[in-house]
């Protein structure tokens, strides 16, 4: 993924349930973190901003305009988080590029 410093957009992941698991509960929100690559280690408490469904998509507007976040020129680990019945996924979803 890639997006300019200055864009506000979404950032999408698509969260599915796995064959026999718990069914992803659509009334609890995603919670996103965007860590630098650098840091090792998963996201802290304080780290974590609730996103929203649209289904299949966990989705969260970043950027200056209005977005839950503004992330600099670098590179970021994107993780997800959601509830699923019993289970409580928490995943790295993947490595965003800002410019």
């Amino acid at each position: 993924m890639e997006i300019a410093a200055s864009s506000t957009e979404y950032i999408r992941v698509t969260a599915t349930s796995r064959a026999a698991g718990s069914t992803v509960n659509a009334a609890a929100p995603p919670k996103f973190a965007f860590l630098p690559a650098s840091v090792t280690g998963n996201p802290e408490v304080a780290d974590w901003m609730t996103g929203e469904w649209a289904s299949p998509h966990a989705r969260i507007l970043i950027g200056p305009s209005g977005g839950a976040t503004t992330l600099e020129a670098g590179e970021y680990r994107v993780w997800l988080a959601w509830a699923a019945g019993t289970e409580a996924p928490v995943y790295r979803a993947g490595t965003l590029t800002v410019y």
